[in-house]
């Protein structure tokens, strides 16, 4: 494979949107070397440094790290990852480097890394760098003062979404075969709706977030991003597992994800709901996300799925989301070495944060029992549901800029405000590709289940993926 800077064969091409299973296979084949393949995203995300999709990429470790697994491989050694170029999201720790989460100024390098880069490099993982993410993950919009803007490989006017934006960018444009990012609000589901990928916010737990004994008050999981279900299975093999400080630890799976992710599921009654949960500003269904999503429903009808519209219980959900996100946000706040030089939208919610510590954070986590039985009785109608990922198509980049706090949550929910309620839960949902707009741009809907439900999303989504090939798609190539 030809490693000289120029125009991308079409071999490379190829090799670049093979995914995660695909390049494992190739390199235990000797199809190709982990080298050639580090080799190969280092080009690519030097040429398409227009996505601004990386807030570091560590060249020199990541090519020694190929270096040694080609030598692994030639030894006969076999991992699920061994050799794979990865990225990961920078809210994740990474040993020797710092933990920015799109902030400005200087952190102190990590001292080891987070439990979840443990499993990946386990697995024989390459990791590249670290990808862009706004301050603290508050919106999805990937773009702020620290790393500049992160932009929508299917079009570079717009947003890939955030906060994992970064991640969902570099994915889509085949620099990197997947990438791991976060989910707080739909901050893996979001990105993945927005760039045409796969993107699972897992059962609360399913991934450690260790050396956090939970995040941001047990609102965020680490997820996958991926252009196949059965690359995000793969991801959720590797990553599953818990340390003992860990607060949440599900029941394990009772089979690999990448069985299920092959697996024909049964019959299955799915919800249809396009309500738009309970949030103080105000939100609205563009056309475009409805057909979408009514299309989608009646591709799973097809497939002998039953779809009946029924809409979760939401109630006053969303009051107690709140206290939990600022708070956590104010801790987070609290590390940031120069608090000085973030947005004075951070500094605003960090302050509302301070104010949500006590007795509104110990009722909003007491609340979630009672919100959890309210919200399974729409899972004695339904097996599963299926909402809107979004409520709008990928926004213009730059919507958020010059805003007060005030009009930038009128923007952020009126984009975003179906993925949220299932972090408040803890329970998992998965981003599919929907198609595109008129315009070219990427859309997704979201298969939300009760708890450690991951099995039987993971089955229906690959159900469709036979169907949809939504991983046939790519970006066009820039000008």
């Amino acid at each position: 494979m030809s490693t000289a800077a120029s125009t991308p064969t079409v071999q490379e091409e190829e090799i670049a949107f093979a995914g995660l299973g695909a390049q494992a296979q190739m390199l235990a084949a000797g199809q190709v070397s982990s080298r050639e393949l580090v080799e190969l995203s280092l080009r690519r995300i030097e040429e398409r440094s227009d996505l601004g999709a990386f807030r570091c990429v560590l060249a020199e470790q990541a090519l020694e790290a190929a270096q040694e697994a080609d030598a692994r491989l030639r030894a006969g050694e076999r991992l699920p990852l061994l050799g794979v170029p990865f990225a990961i999201k920078d809210d994740i720790d990474l040993a020797g480097q710092e933990t920015r989460f799109g902030c400005p100024g200087s952190f102190p390098a990590q001292a080891s890394d987070c439990e979840a880069v443990r499993r990946l490099r386990a697995a024989g993982a390459v990791i590249l760098g670290k990808t862009n993410t706004p301050e603290l993950g508050q919106w999805p919009f990937t773009e702020g003062p620290a790393f500049g803007i992160a932009r929508n490989p299917w079009s570079l006017a717009h947003t890939p979404g955030g906060s994992s934006g970064g991640a969902a960018a570099a994915v889509a444009a085949g620099l990197v075969p997947g990438a791991l990012g976060s989910d707080g609000a739909g901050s893996v589901r979001i990105p993945a709706a927005w760039t045409g990928l796969v993107g699972i916010k897992p059962q609360r737990g399913r991934i450690s977030s260790w050396p956090e004994p939970e995040s941001f008050n047990g609102l965020t999981c680490l997820g996958p991003l991926t252009r196949t279900v059965a690359d995000a299975a793969l991801l959720m093999d590797t990553l599953t597992g818990n340390v003992a400080g860990d607060v949440h630890r599900p029941p394990a799976p009772e089979a690999p994800f990448t069985e299920a992710s092959a697996r024909t599921p049964r019959p299955l009654r799915i919800a249809l709901s396009l309500r738009i949960p309970f949030s103080l500003a105000p939100a609205t269904l563009d056309p475009a996300v409805r057909s979408a999503t009514e299309r989608i429903a009646s591709v799973l009808e097809g497939l002998g799925h039953q779809v009946v519209e029924a809409d979760p219980p939401y109630g006053l959900i969303g009051l107690t989301f709140f206290p939990r996100s600022t708070s956590a946000l104010r801790d987070w706040v609290r590390r940031v070495p120069e608090q000085g030089l973030l947005d004075h939208r951070t500094r605003h919610n960090a302050r509302m944060g301070a104010l949500c510590k006590g007795p509104a954070l110990a009722l909003s986590r007491a609340l979630e029992a009672p919100l959890r039985r309210q919200m399974s009785r729409v899972f004695r109608q339904a097996d599963l549901v299926l909402t809107p990922t979004t409520a709008q198509p990928p926004r213009p980049v730059g919507s958020l800029d010059g805003l007060g706090h005030w009009d930038t949550d009128k923007v952020v929910v009126g984009a975003c405000p179906y993925a949220w309620p299932w972090n408040v839960l803890g329970w998992p949902g998965i981003n599919v590709p929907a198609g595109l707009t008129q315009e070219g741009l990427p859309l997704g809907v979201q298969l939300l289940g009760p708890a450690c439900s991951e099995p039987l999303l993971i089955s229906v989504a690959g159900q469709l993926e036979q169907v949809e090939r939504w991983q046939d798609r790519r970006p066009p190539l820039p000008d």
